[in-house]
């Protein structure tokens, strides 16, 4: 019997084995699967937080630009107020520098010129100047 234990033993141990290896190996695969699995899902999740994180950036970037923007439009209204009054300005003092040419005279001593007052409106008023006492001096 000595034979046969020995064979049996042999034997045992093959199939024994063998049955606890296939086990063991399913187990060991699945689990495998398992973790590779996960391991995907958590890269995508990183991914997903990146993508998310980017969107956020433009987001907040989108707002800063509006912003910017509507500065920017407020100011070039401004602008084009100031332009508008600016450009009255200078055609109302063409239209005193107009009314003005007939009394334009080179010689500032002259005892003819007339000194000339304008209002804020615009009105051109004129007076003589009067000869002052230096004038009457110089004509005795």
């Amino acid at each position: 019997m000595d034979v046969f234990d020995s064979i049996t033993n042999i034997l045992s141990l093959l199939f024994g084995g063998s049955v606890i290896s296939i086990v063991t190996w399913r187990y060991a695969r699945r689990k495998a699967e398992a973790e590779a699995k996960q391991a995907e899902a958590e890269a995508k999740k990183g991914d997903q937080d990146y993508y998310q994180q980017m969107m956020d950036d433009i987001a907040k970037d989108r707002d800063y630009y509006k912003k910017e923007r509507d500065c920017m439009r407020d100011t070039i209204k401004s602008y084009d107020t100031r332009i508008d009054d600016l450009e009255r300005r200078v055609a109302r003092n063409g239209r005193m520098v107009e009314s003005l040419r007939p009394f334009i005279c080179t010689n500032l001593d002259c005892k003819l010129r007339h000194r000339a007052t304008i209002s804020a409106a615009g009105e051109i008023d004129t007076t003589e100047q009067q000869p002052t006492n230096e004038d009457n001096d110089e004509s005795k």
